[in-house]
């Protein structure tokens, strides 16, 4: 990790492999778009194969196993592998903070995260879930990407957090 241009915040420092690759990743989502997904899947994993460390390729074969293939444990496994990457960078780099959610070499390691916790939870484990959200407010506590709201809703199941039913019928 290194410290942002303007001083303020951490960035990812991607493998030069990585950054050689943006081309490819490209044509990946031009594949995508194309509706020609099994193709993309295909180079995604070659990609992969290249740099294990790709968190793009990692984010989009999560992306398409649950939006195409409605495959929640392998969207979890390709999101869960490009969380823990970031965070074993992370970590490496002595924790910094913050490390920002918005920054374009930070976002796909936050989106990493948000799909790993989209899974977690519909995979019944919503305590995962909430503390990968915790762990992605303790790298960018200004929240940019609206995460606490998220915690709401995954502590209370979707029940109602207040009810004011009983205040104005005089009930207690």
């Amino acid at each position: 990790m290194v410290r942002s241009s303007s001083g303020n915040a951490w960035v990812f420092d991607h493998p030069r492999v990585v950054r050689d690759c943006a081309e490819d990743l490209d044509e990946v989502h031009s594949m995508i778009e194309a509706g020609e997904t099994d193709v993309a899947v295909e180079e995604l994993r070659w990609l992969l194969e290249l740099c294990n460390e790709m968190l793009a390729a990692h984010f989009l074969l999560g992306k398409l196993a649950v939006e195409t293939n409605q495959d929640t444990p392998l969207g979890r496994g390709h999101f869960g592998a490009g969380y823990q990457l970031g965070l074993q960078a992370w970590r490496r780099a002595g924790k910094p903070i913050p490390v920002a959610a918005l920054h374009p070499a930070n976002r796909v390691f936050f989106d990493c995260g948000r799909g790993l916790t989209w899974c977690l939870h519909h995979l019944g484990k919503t305590p995962l879930a909430i503390e990968v959200v915790e762990q992605l407010l303790e790298l960018d506590p200004s929240d940019p990407l609206g995460l606490a709201s998220w915690l709401d809703e995954l502590k209370t199941a979707g029940l109602e957090i207040v009810d004011l039913g009983g205040m104005f019928t005089g009930e207690t």
